[in-house]
């Protein structure tokens, strides 16, 4: 297996949600104002929305429209769902409000039947852009017949990813950091009650959908022991689920030998089997016992990641890359977008594939030095998606931005 874990690290220092930084006077990239990042040879970051407050998910149409999520920030009723479309004359796009007062939107996906879904806390509704009146359907929560999903604690957030098949997979984050209780470390001879059983969190769901209706007939926990599961990604060829988990926090308080945590623990990649336990909050890393959990046998009963990612650096959203515009290099990559605030956060990356097809092959950097110039904060990737055009897609919600990666040089 590999384990190789990806390395790089740049300079620390936060910054505000302020107008992007252009690499130069009237640069551009593919028509649109350039932001300035380092990229490979031959590409270029775009800047196609700017002001947003708190942008999350995005959803590339087929005709150039982009949909986009926006928390707005934490209060709960604030969001919006915004389309963008492309101006009829003189470049960049027209925002036009979709819906209001969404409760901390944050994923959205095109189903099997054109419809958007959207992933409130709690809930996931869609709704035909076609329908002048936008009427909402709930699918789970609301008033659908489906329970609302948890929503507890640190971890809300809904995300999800329609399976080649057309079923429905739900994160369930982890409502703690590492299974503590009022602020105390768990009990290491107890079972972490949260995320075991039917309704654990920290857990992956699967919801059977009957299509057309787009209605769920069953769901299930899939997999556990996975802390916040925001980044999901199918694989295109053998319609494996993969997951880039969001490791624990705090974990030098547990062993205050360590001098930093700057790279423990390590983020993970997995392979997404059924029933399988993935060892939140047991263990860590490469099936390594949590110093709160001394005496767990994890490579007994846990699964292992197929690879460590670097420490810290939030994997918030991926995507297989399946297009032919960028150099065949890149076909069916694995392109993550590292959102973290600490030194392996702000980047982009694609983890290219080995001789078997899996995303375990080397890690190239396509968006870096992404730090603080003049105005502009620490860029900040969620939602990574790819588009009609073959170009990557991603909201910055640090910056309040809509960005896309794209291609313009001679391929190789």
């Amino acid at each position: 297996m590999n384990k190789k874990i990806i390395a790089g690290a740049l300079a620390a220092c936060l910054g505000g949600a302020f107008a992007p930084a252009l690499a130069a006077p009237g640069a551009q990239c593919d028509g649109m104002p350039r932001l300035d990042v380092a990229t490979p040879a031959g590409f270029c970051v775009a800047v196609l929305a700017d002001g947003l407050k708190f942008p999350r998910g995005v959803l590339p149409l087929t005709n150039g429209d982009i949909v986009v999520t926006d928390m707005t920030g934490w209060a709960p009723k604030q969001g919006k769902l915004w389309l963008l479309q492309p101006k009829a004359a003189g470049g960049g796009y027209e925002r036009k409000l979709l819906l209001d007062k969404l409760d901390r939107p944050n994923g959205i996906v095109q189903g099997p039947d054109g419809m958007v879904y959207v992933g409130e806390v709690g809930r996931i509704f869609r709704f035909d852009l076609r329908d002048p009146a936008r009427a909402i359907t709930d699918v789970i929560g609301g008033t659908a017949k489906t329970p609302r999903l948890p929503g507890l604690g640190l971890h809300l957030l809904t995300n999800m990813r329609f399976s080649p098949k057309g079923d429905l997979y739900v994160n369930v984050g982890s409502s703690t950091d590492h299974c503590e209780n009022d602020g105390k470390a768990p009990d290491p001879t107890k079972a972490c009650a949260s995320a075991e059983g039917p309704e654990a969190l920290g857990a992956i769901r699967e919801y059977t959908m009957a299509w057309p209706a787009g209605t769920v007939t069953s769901w299930r926990t899939h997999a556990r022991g996975l802390r916040n599961s925001m980044a999901l990604a199918f694989h295109p060829a053998t319609g494996e689920l993969w997951q880039a988990e969001n490791a624990r926090d705090a974990i030098q308080a547990a062993m205050p030998q360590l001098k930093s945590d700057e790279n423990l623990p390590h983020e993970e990649l997995n392979l997404i089997k059924a029933d399988r336990h993935y060892g939140w909050p047991y263990c860590y890393d490469d099936n390594v016992a949590s110093p709160e959990y001394p005496k767990t046998a994890c490579s007994a009963q846990y699964a292992a990641p197929q690879r460590l990612l670097p420490g810290h650096a939030a994997p918030l959203g991926m995507t297989f890359y399946t297009a032919s515009r960028f150099p065949e290099l890149y076909k069916n990559s694995l392109i993550i977008g590292y959102h973290g605030y600490r030194s392996n956060g702000h980047r982009l990356v694609a983890l290219l594939p080995d001789k078997a097809g899996a995303p375990l092959g080397k890690s190239v950097e396509l968006i870096g030095n992404w730090e603080r110039k003049g105005k502009q904060g620490r860029g900040a990737p969620v939602d990574v998606k790819q588009g009609q055009d073959g170009d990557i897609y991603m909201a910055d919600d640090h910056n309040g931005l809509v960005l896309k990666l794209h291609y313009a040089g001679a391929k190789p």
